[in-house]
């Protein structure tokens, strides 16, 4: 099996810290600084990564807004060509890149291989999207409003942005950052990545897949370092024409600090899971512990809170808690389901909330257990309103369950908080879940099923303090482009034939 930093990856790699990639080439940083990516399974540094300089930054931005303009008089079919060989070999290089995932994020491995792969996919379906959306203009003649006679014919169609700065977060450092690179490079944008720390490595395993594809010299690049050094360097530089972020508050702060650009931002939810008493509660069993707890809980449409009718709570929670039971806990080596969280901080972090929850009486089903960064599937019930877990995000194996005693009461809970990522409502009755989701203030409510970003072409949104803006190829190519129009003036009003 190829490892990370070998092979075709060898040039990234300068002895025992991996390259940024700047101008089409891989470079060490005049800084002569490394940021240290700790291993959250073995709590050791596992690879180590550029600390790039505001200087290299500047000349990154100088050299994405010239490739930019070369890149937009490039016809779209040649971009999509491109865009669909570097898909190619993405998935063709998924071994070594998901085997980052493993080291620096504790990914199962079976799900670091198909985020991967799915990335590929990704790409592939925005070329193809991308070639259909901006080949279409459109025509409008001027005497479709009053007083107006046909003597004008405006031509609108969609033109880059310019410099499109990417920001994925620590989970899904590949596949949330294709979904932002995809988008901007078939539209005709440069683009600029920083990676989180945990991921960098995959993120620039993958960047080099594209630069093997052959894409021009300065249109991608990708830098490392930490984000005091850098990042509001990066999120305010005068260079950036458009920002897409996808991470926690960080990106209440970036959105006050960006100015004139537009911004796509996805910052992470409460997802609400609310429970009706006609439901299939074997269903709803099977989806909590899917929406929950796949990949220790640390995904932005996890399961974060379950809204149970009273009646039924003790048979779910009965059902929750046996399936608990047989999940494998352990390193993502192991195709462990539960693996140990990202970092130390975080798994202090979700302690705490347990503690608090604690203090307060809430009833635990498992016994609380935690070795360094690895926490055992933990469900929570009686979890009453003034406990924290009731509200924030533990971004972790932790699930609070609350029982209501009426719909109302579920969606009044889900509707004060902050988020409005995505939600999910159990039910037979059709009717009963179309009125529960019209009243569910979130970007998205899964009836059914538990809530998911996929597949990647539906739009996907957060309100509130979800975001800014819709992701979803589709989505992502429009904001990634702005309305051009070129009005001809006719010497007369003109009427095609007749």
């Amino acid at each position: 099996m190829a490892l990370a930093g070998t092979g075709a990856f060898a040039e990234i790699l300068d002895g025992e810290v991996y390259k940024y990639y700047a101008d089409g080439e891989w470079r060490a940083s005049a800084s002569g600084k490394s940021v240290a990516i700790v291993n959250p399974t073995t709590r050791k540094t596992q690879y180590r990564v550029q600390a790039c300089t505001q200087e290299e930054v500047n000349k990154v931005m100088e050299a994405a807004k010239v490739a930019q303009k070369a890149w937009a008089r490039t016809p779209l079919w040649k971009r999509a060509e491109l865009l669909h060989k570097a898909a190619a070999i993405l998935k063709e290089h998924k071994a070594p890149i998901a085997e980052c995932l493993v080291k620096e994020i504790a990914k199962p491995a079976k799900d670091a291989v198909s985020e991967v792969v799915r990335s590929g996919d990704l790409v592939s379906y925005t070329a193809e999207e991308g070639v259909r959306i901006l080949g279409e203009g459109k025509l409008l003649v001027s005497d479709s409003f009053p007083g107006n006679e046909r003597n004008k014919y405006c031509l609108s169609s969609k033109i880059p942005l310019g410099v499109v700065l990417a920001i994925p977060p620590f989970n899904y450092p590949v596949n949330l950052a294709v979904s932002k690179i995809g988008p901007a490079l078939i539209a005709g944008n440069s683009l600029v990545l920083k990676p989180p720390t945990q991921g960098a490595v995959a993120a620039l395993h993958m960047v080099h897949c594209f630069h093997l594809a052959g894409f021009p010299k300065g249109l991608i690049s990708c830098v490392t370092g930490k984000g005091s050094e850098i990042g509001d360097f990066l999120t305010m530089h005068p260079g950036v024409n458009c920002i897409s972020f996808t991470g926690g508050d960080t990106g209440i702060a970036i959105s006050k600090k960006a100015g004139m650009v537009p911004l796509q931002m996805e910052l992470g939810g409460k997802d609400a899971c609310i429970v009706l008493e006609d439901a299939d509660l074997d269903l709803v069993a099977a989806n909590i512990v899917k929406g929950g707890f796949s990949y220790s809980g640390q995904r932005c449409t996890a399961v974060k809170v379950v809204l149970i009718m009273e009646s039924i709570a003790d048979a779910v929670v009965e059902k929750v808690n046996a399936k608990l039971a047989k999940l494998k806990v352990g390193p993502p080596e192991d195709d462990s389901d539960i693996t140990p969280v990202v970092t130390e901080s975080s798994a202090n972090f979700i302690e705490g909330l347990v503690m608090d929850a604690k203090e307060k009486g809430a009833t635990f089903c498992q016994e609380y257990r935690r070795e360094g960064n690895l926490i055992w599937p933990l469900l929570l019930d009686h979890v009453r309103p003034d406990m924290r877990i009731a509200w924030e995000e533990p971004f972790g194996p932790v699930l609070p369950v609350i029982r209501i005693n009426s719909v109302e009461e579920g969606i009044h809970h889900c509707n004060a908080s902050n988020f409005g990522l995505q939600g999910c409502v159990f039910t037979r009755d059709l009717n009963k879940a179309i009125l529960i989701s019209d009243a569910m203030e979130t970007g998205t409510v899964q009836i059914n099923s538990a809530p998911a970003r996929g597949p990647d072409h539906f739009p996907f949104q957060g309100l509130k303090d979800s975001g800014i803006g819709s992701q979803g190829i589709t989505n992502s190519i429009n904001m990634m482009t702005k309305v051009k129009s070129t009005v001809i003036n006719l010497p007369s009003p003109s009427y095609t034939m007749g």
